[in-house]
């Protein structure tokens, strides 16, 4: 049956940055679908608590774990973290990162350092901790949220934007290494999602690129619309897809 092969049921997931947003609402739908969640925030854990109630009402095993991956050595520590919860992770989606909006005229060597660390140093480490587990019981999911930036990148964002490009590339430099090891490797790339995000101020580019950042659509997308794709892409649903780079964007890849 197709609906069986979309089941969590006896898997154990970490999403990071899941205290709110697409992170919050895949550990959500990834909870629904029978998986023990590990929830991540950065600094405010009152957040991620009330995240971890609404999966304990949905009837699974939660735990939270707070780490700053803009500090060197915080994905071990996670990794160690994760390690006195389960002996073995099976889903890990790699969602948080830090966005430090700037005209590219005024980024400064700690806006770099920050998103550097945090979009792809820590992405690539976390991967180095958790894949060779998952290759070694042959099954295993990664996924990393990367964005449509990575086509359409905003004139303010352009570090963020160039490392999400990055991780696309580690992504599916990683998927070719575990593809006959029972690990998929790939990178869901949302559009202009609804989240807090949003409010978030960004220097406004000019008119004549700000035409190309609109979404055909017309809409804002949801933290829902992501964790939909997100549920295939780490389920046994997701099998036979790795190494792959999809959009939830409202067609704004375009």
């Amino acid at each position: 049956m197709i609906a069986e092969k979309f089941s969590l049921a006896g898997k154990t997931a970490l999403i990071t940055g899941s205290s709110q947003g697409i992170g919050k609402g895949i550990a959500l739908a990834f909870a629904e679908y029978g998986a023990n969640i590990i929830l991540h925030c950065k600094t405010d854990k009152n957040e991620a608590e009330e995240v971890a109630n609404e999966v304990k009402g949905i009837g699974v095993d939660v735990h939270i774990i707070q780490a700053d991956l803009s500090h060197s050595g915080a994905a071990a520590d996670l990794y160690q973290k994760v390690s006195e919860i389960v002996e073995q992770l099976d889903i890990l989606v790699i969602n948080a990162s830090a966005q430090i909006p700037a005209r590219w005229t005024e980024v400064s060597d700690n806006d770099i350092d920050i998103q550097v660390n945090t979009n792809f140093k820590s992405t690539f480490q976390l991967m180095q901790q958790f894949a060779p587990g998952m290759a070694e019981t042959g099954w295993g999911r990664i996924l990393t949220i990367g964005s449509v930036q990575q086509t359409r990148p905003h004139p303010s964002m352009i570090i963020y934007a160039a490392l999400k490009s990055a991780v696309l590339n580690l992504v599916q430099n990683l998927a070719m290494q575990l593809a006959d090891k029972g690990v998929t490797v790939n990178n869901l790339a949302p559009g202009v999602i609804a989240t807090p995000r949003l409010d978030e101020d960004v220097p406004e580019p000019e008119e004549r690129i700000n035409k190309r950042l609109e979404t055909p659509s017309g809409n804002l997308g949801n933290p829902e619309d992501c964790a939909a794709m997100a549920l295939l892409l780490c389920s046994a649903a997701g099998n036979f897809i790795t190494g792959q780079n999809i959009y939830v964007d409202g067609g704004l890849s375009l």
